[in-house]
């Protein structure tokens, strides 16, 4: 049987990293009774850490499923990584929810990430409670929390529970609704009067709670104003309809990992966030029809075609891929036949279950507004939809960044290059911020990610699950190589041998073109003086003479060759003979071209705090950036816009890091090419000789 879709409640628990996003989340499944032991990120028993990798770091790295019951509704919980390297994940899982809590560390406030997530959040128009964490800890300061939220992303809070004490004098909280202290000891908790010491204190707040509440609704605010309070059921709806509409975010405060302030919090998710059903009647889950590709609507109903999307793949290579979904209308049942409308591929649906962490709940159907996952799918990747066969809708996916910074690997036995790529596209199905290829150029294996920890825990997970080690090296940077004047030569090419000899002779000219244009030949060849079936071969050897380069051993763009004159021998001349006359024709008009090496140039984003603006634009001006403009967020973030050399930036993530104090997060993405300053060519060209020296 599957849950009624109005007592389901699917949210996302977000933060920026140490925020204490997985210990709350343990303490809701503990007091909401799904787990028997309130585990710790320290005791590395968490529920939703269950990588060794996690363990191993004592943060999330992979977002993590777990529901819990609580006043007879269904509560889905997304745990998910708070980390910069990590965040690609927690997108693609908000795209399923229909709601977040963003938790706050009481004692560093908001951080980098935070506003990352948070604007992720914005981004799908997700209505959103702010949970203040760790209270308990020294020099927590439940105001300078509120205020940094509110002064970083430009909105206003509403605490509904504030402290009681901060720090080691911390108590409990003060429920503002029903104007009663409670306390939590060993978890339980126990209301009681306000004290006297605190009454002034929650009153105030109070007030301010009404009065932002009385403002989403003008008959409750004309009450207000000629002196009549609202009713606790009022403020409440008022709350609800506010957090909906996203002009009142509430805020709670407690400590998860001593338990205090967690109930409240689990009553505030059913009474404030919504329900699928709620969620759809504002933003209306919407598709592609494949047959018409008319927008079709999918509303949360169990007499509805089935219709669901993928929003993340778990690699494991004993128990197969497990696929975790949101059901966005129908009922879905085990041994279903789904069509996958992203591949057009069918698909059986196999054995469902609802996660808790990784412990496994088997159930049989899975109704509208419900997460859950199933194994061994053959096609379903994330972000894909499936449907009824005879309903099917197309979902819109989500893109995922470009990466911030690629290695080359090689395996550190010979002959693991097939095991190296098996295993790491069965990783790339559970990451799909990860990117890998190999490089046509360089025959390198290339592994992108969104930074350097990203990729060695990638690589330690595939050394953990599939037995291959690997080792990374600097990537190749994508080089390119150009002329800038005009010249012409002559290749010929003769050699008697016993028998039948080779012979070919061409003159060609050689002209820069416009940068972008790639490659031109123009055959000027008039009166036979080459005859035609020679010519194609001239043009390829001149190409395979670009593509190893005429000083640095790095592709040719941008030039024109013209082949004008040339001689034949009607015995000796062959098509070899006249493609080494065409590379060596090359070869010999480059010293009178003004040949030169261009190198890749990518746009960076640097969102930084103002106090480290100045090591920032230092440091990019050190890497021969050009800063092109700073631009000012409302939360006082400085956004800096530079154009640098690839080869500058590919360790960049950590130099930032080191520079901002962890604080400074960018993006970057390929701009154009330009010529390299003289001592970098320099430098390139001596490698390139020293490699062919030793090789």
């Amino acid at each position: 049987m599957s849950i009624d879709v109005g007592k389901i409640r699917n949210l996302a628990v977000i933060g920026g990293g140490g925020a204490g996003k997985t210990s709350l989340v343990e303490a809701m499944l503990f007091d909401a009774k799904a787990v028997e032991r309130m585990g710790r990120v320290e005791d590395e028993n968490t529920v939703t850490d269950f990588e060794p990798e996690e363990i191993n770091r004592k943060f999330s790295i992979s977002s993590a499923l777990a529901y819990c019951d609580w006043n007879g509704h269904r509560i889905n919980l997304v745990d998910t990584p708070g980390f910069i390297n990590f965040l690609e994940d927690t997108k693609c899982c908000l795209s399923a929810m229909d709601a977040a809590v963003v938790v706050v560390g009481a004692r560093v406030g908001v951080k980098a990430e935070t506003g990352k997530v948070w604007q992720y959040a914005n981004d799908y128009e997700l209505p959103r409670l702010v949970f203040i964490n760790k209270m308990d800890k020294e020099n927590a300061s439940f105001r300078n929390a509120v205020e940094g939220v509110e002064k970083s992303y430009g909105v206003s809070l509403v605490p509904l529970t504030v402290p009681m004490g901060e720090g080691s004098s911390f108590e409990g909280v003060i429920d503002l609704l029903k104007m009663k202290a409670v306390t939590f000891r060993g978890g339980v908790p126990t209301e009681s009067d306000i004290p006297d010491t605190y009454t002034e204190y929650a009153e105030e707040n109070r007030k301010q709670l009404i009065e932002k509440v009385a403002e989403t609704d003008d008959e409750m605010l004309e009450k207000y104003l000629e002196g009549t309070d609202p009713t606790e059921e009022e403020i409440s709806r008022g709350i609800k309809f506010g957090t909906m509409s996203g002009t009142i975010i509430p805020v709670l405060c407690g400590s998860a990992t001593v338990n205090a302030g967690i109930q409240p919090l689990l009553d505030t998710i059913l009474t404030c966030l919504p329900s699928p059903s709620e969620r759809a009647e504002q933003h209306p889950t919407k598709g592609s029809d494949t047959k018409s590709e008319e927008k079709i609507e999918r509303k949360p109903v169990a007499d509805a075609p089935v219709s669901l999307r993928v929003f993340k793949t778990i690699a494991d290579p004993f128990a197969g891929k497990l696929t975790l979904f949101r059901v966005y209308s129908g009922i879905l049942k085990s041994d279903s036949n789904l069509l996958n409308t992203t591949k057009d591929r069918k698909e059986k649906m196999g054995s469902m279950f609802y996660l808790i962490g990784k412990k496994q709940v088997p159930v049989k159907e899975i109704g509208p507004g419900e997460i859950a996952a199933v194994a061994k799918l053959k096609e379903a990747q994330t972000g894909d939809s499936m449907s009824d066969p005879g309903s099917p809708v197309l979902f819109e996916t989500v893109k995922f960044a470009d990466p911030m910074i690629s290695y080359a690997i090689e395996p550190k036995s010979r002959g693991d290059e097939e095991k190296v790529g098996t295993g790491l596209n069965r990783l790339l199905e559970e990451d799909p911020a990860l990117r890998f290829h190999r490089d046509a150029e360089s025959a390198e294996m290339i592994l992108g990610g969104t930074g350097q920890m990203h990729l060695e825990i990638t690589l330690e997970k595939l050394k953990r699950k599939f037995g291959v080690e690997v080792v990374m090296n600097t990537p190749k940077i994508p080089y390119r190589e150009t002329i800038k004047a005009t010249a012409t030569a002559q290749g010929r090419y003769k050699k008697q041998s016993g028998g039948r000899g080779q012979f070919g002779d061409c003159w060609i000219k050689i002209e820069p073109l416009p940068s972008g244009s790639g490659f031109e030949f123009d055959n000027q060849i008039v009166g036979g003086a080459i005859p035609r079936q020679y010519i194609p071969a001239v043009e390829k050897g001149i190409v395979e003479k670009m593509k190893d380069g005429l000083i640095a051993g790095y592709p040719v763009v941008d030039i024109k060759v013209s082949l004008y004159d040339g001689t034949y021998h009607s015995v000796d001349s062959s098509e070899m003979a006249f493609k080494i006359a065409g590379s060596m024709a090359l070869q010999k008009a480059a010293p009178n071209a003004k040949v030169t090496i261009l190198e890749p140039i990518i746009k960076v984003e640097v969102n930084t705090p103002e106090e480290f603006l100045g090591n920032v634009i230092g440091d990019l001006n050190a890497k021969r950036g050009k800063v092109q403009g700073v631009d000012s967020l409302p939360s006082g973030v400085q956004v800096v816009k530079a154009l640098v050399p690839m080869g500058e930036m590919l360790t960049y993530a950590n130099q930032l890091n080191s520079l901002t104090s962890g604080q400074g997060i960018y993006t970057m993405e390929p701009s154009h090419y330009e010529e390299v300053p003289a001592h970098v060519a320099q430098k390139l060209i001596e490698e390139k000789a020293k490699a062919k020296e030793e090789g």
